[in-house]
């Protein structure tokens, strides 16, 4: 059986332990994974850090110029890649290629750093004196991130950190690794030096190896927000900035002047693609006054018609959950809902799949008439399960939005441009789509949101992981003429 290994100083490593991976849709072992602990990363630490020494001395043209072959492998490699996704998570392969895209995208940003990166300059600030910045790599940087998005989700990264100068060590999820050691060998064959990408698998012990190594200056993070909180504790308390993202529970609200079919067809993939393991999905959908019967039917016909299959199977919509722990957990999660009380109007569980029967399947679940004080409503089920929530007015839907503890995206379905103002204004979510069902930022904007979906200040990608990877200096000059005598003053200096 195939083990996949770590990725060290520019050739595959192997472990000292290891782990199973599981094919999604048939439920069988399809390779074992290496497990590293704090050995195997300070041996990537210690090869980022010479790689550092070199790299974060190279030119910025030299470095977009491996970034464009990057770009152009991604693209050469999309069909291969999105099949290595969908074989290890279970999404669908065009689902595996739309996140490749998403992710290419921070490249093509990366490409162009070179504008972003200008510093500003001010003439004679004071009688022969200038001023100007610049901006320079931390170091060894870091990154852990989820099994949904195995590639995308570490494409926000780090090309920006490898753009800016500094080398990286990403810790992916060990249930889907191979687009990690995939993407390695992309960024070898684009010319990147040895060193410079690093690859450790494993579980907590290479987290918390990760987190308090003193080689690593920053670590980047994307998962559950208790995961998120510990991350960013345990990493800030050893010195390092973090960028910690955490978790979800994204509202829709559907206006009774909105065209039902337009949003019914936009929630139902936004809350059913990707099986809902997507920190952005739709999981619950507000209906305002008079739009809930008539929105539930089309939502109720449009579940109905999903189509679910393996993911490499022409015509599917909807794979399997990842594990079968989250089979059984967001199955688990239906049930209680109807015993809390509320109607399950298109029930997913039990689903099989003729020809993979032992898969991690389970249908689309629609639950009606759920309430906030409900578990499937407070918990982020990351799964294939839409709850709806009636109230009588926007304001009600912006309080139900707002009282929430998380608030990393949200949408509104309507023809009012008042009514989205209004919403655009007051609502506590940092990503917000007006008629637009999962609104993840294009890359040179930043991705994050508030409230306990993000953990401390730092977004991801964009302007904010400009900043995230770099640190500012101001520079003072003054350059006096060889005969020219100034004098020095003991008080504090001023521009005069």
């Amino acid at each position: 059986m195939n083990t996949i290994p770590h990725w060290i100083n520019g050739s595959p490593v192997p472990g000292a332990g290891t782990a199973p991976v599981f094919n999604p849709a048939t439920g069988a072992e399809q390779a074992r994974v290496a497990l590293g602990g704090a050995d195997d990363v300070d041996a990537a630490v210690q090869a980022a850090s010479a790689a550092f020494e070199t790299w974060s001395e190279s030119s910025l043209t030299q470095r977009t110029q491996v970034m464009f072959a990057f770009r152009r492998l991604l693209v050469e490699h999309e069909e291969e890649l999105g099949r290595i996704i969908s074989a290890e998570h279970g999404k669908t392969v065009d689902d595996a290629r739309g996140e490749i895209t998403r992710g290419r995208e921070v490249v093509e940003f990366a490409c162009g750093l070179g504008d972003v990166l200008k510093g500003s300059f001010s003439d004679q600030v004071s009688r022969g004196v200038d001023v100007h910045d610049f901006r320079q790599p931390l170091g060894v940087v870091a990154g852990i991130t989820p099994f949904n998005f195995p590639a995308m989700v570490p494409l926000w990264m780090h090309p920006i950190a490898i753009a800016t100068g500094n080398t990286f060590l990403l810790k992916p999820s060990e249930r889907d690794p191979s687009a990690a050691n995939f993407v390695a060998g992309l960024y070898k064959k684009a010319g990147l030096p040895d060193g410079v990408f690093n690859v450790v698998h494993g579980g907590k012990d290479a987290v918390d190896a990760i987190l308090t190594h003193p080689g690593i200056e920053a670590v980047s993070f994307v998962g559950s927000t208790p995961i998120a909180k510990y991350v960013h504790e345990q990493a800030t308390a050893s010195g390092k900035r973090v960028q910690a993202l955490g978790g979800a529970k994204n509202h829709a609200v559907v206006l009774p002047d909105a065209d039902l079919e337009f949003a019914a067809n936009h929630i139902t993939a936004g809350a059913y693609g990707s099986a809902g393991e997507r920190c952005m999905a739709v999981s619950v959908t507000v209906a305002v006054g008079d739009a809930a019967d008539g929105l539930v039917d089309v939502l109720e016909r449009k579940a109905r018609e999903i189509n679910v299959g393996p993911g490499d199977r022409p015509g599917t919509d909807m794979g399997p959950l990842v594990t079968k722990a989250a089979q059984e957990r967001v199955e688990k999660a239906v049930g209680t809902a109807q015993a809390q009380g509320a109607t399950v109007v298109v029930d997913g569980r039990g689903l099989k799949v003729d020809g993979h029967e032992a898969g991690f399947f389970t249908g689309p679940s629609l639950l009606d008439h759920v309430t906030t004080a409900m578990d499937a409503y407070r918990e982020e089920l990351f799964g294939p399960v839409l709850a709806i929530v009636r109230v009588d007015t926007l304001d009600q839907a912006i309080d139900v939005i707002n009282a929430n503890p998380y608030g990393n995206g949200t949408a509104l379905f309507t023809a009012s441009g008042e009514a989205a103002r209004r919403f655009q204004r007051r609502v506590k979510v940092g990503m917000i789509g007006i008629n637009v069902p999962v609104p993840v930022p294009m890359s040179f904007y930043s991705f994050g949101g508030w409230k306990d979906s993000l953990i401390g200040d730092h977004p991801i990608h964009g302007p904010e992981g400009i900043r995230f990877y770099t640190r500012p200096k101001v520079v003072t000059t003054r350059w006096p003429q060889p005969a020219q005598q100034i004098a020095a003053g003991f008080d504090f200096p001023t521009s005069n």
